[in-house]
């Protein structure tokens, strides 16, 4: 999915859902990145290189449009998507229940728990079995933060969905990445523009 489904009922103003520490932690706005930090630039996005991470861009086959940044670390999935924002109002309260209605739709289930960010889904989703096989169910962390005129949604599989430690380092991951969410004007839930990186950057992509 790139851009969030537009609701057509009259918009609510919820407050913003992001650490309290958001600012000095992660995830950054650009302004407040450290600008001497070697940074994988992303366009919308900046990622911040490590030993063991593989970044994957997922394009949309149609358009060819960059939709999402793969993150391959840890034994896990992080999905990372930037949208543009309210300035003074969140997404994630209204998304969260997106989410859970779309996974609902797909005979799936979800939960919503306090996590390192705030509140998030932990969702349990199905998996098409091949022919003659017991079909199964995907653990998937959906996690949110809303950031200046910007709102990151992360999606974390494999391993740091369910064990502590590949989380933690997931989780760092995710506070490192840096909102690159320019000055022109867009709607929010409009995902921010991404891009393929420069052949300079510091770290592989697949």
């Amino acid at each position: 999915m790139s851009d969030i489904e537009n609701v057509d009922e009259v918009p609510v103003d919820h407050p913003k859902s992001a650490p309290d520490d958001r600012a000095s932690a992660g995830p950054f706005d650009e302004s407040e990145a450290n600008p001497v930090r070697p940074y994988v630039d992303l366009g919308g996005l900046k990622v911040l290189p490590r030993e063991g991470l593989h970044v994957r861009l997922e394009v949309e086959e149609g358009t060819k449009r960059v939709v999402a940044i793969g993150l391959d670390y840890a034994n896990s999935t992080l999905q990372v998507q930037p949208f543009a924002a309210p300035r003074n109002s969140g997404l994630w309260h209204e998304i969260r229940s997106q989410i859970a209605e779309q996974i609902a739709r797909q005979g799936g289930t979800t939960t919503v728990r306090e996590g390192a960010f705030g509140p998030e889904v932990l969702a349990q989703i199905p998996v098409a079995a091949a022919e003659g096989q017991a079909g199964h169910q995907r653990l998937a962390r959906f996690i949110g933060v809303d950031g200046p005129r910007w709102f990151l949604r992360g999606v974390i599989a494999g391993e740091a969905a369910v064990d502590p430690t590949a989380a933690a380092k997931i989780e760092d991951l995710f506070r490192s990445i840096v909102v690159v969410r320019g000055s022109t004007p867009m709607p929010p839930r409009d995902l921010i523009p991404l891009r393929m990186p420069s052949t300079s950057a510091g770290a592989p992509t697949t």
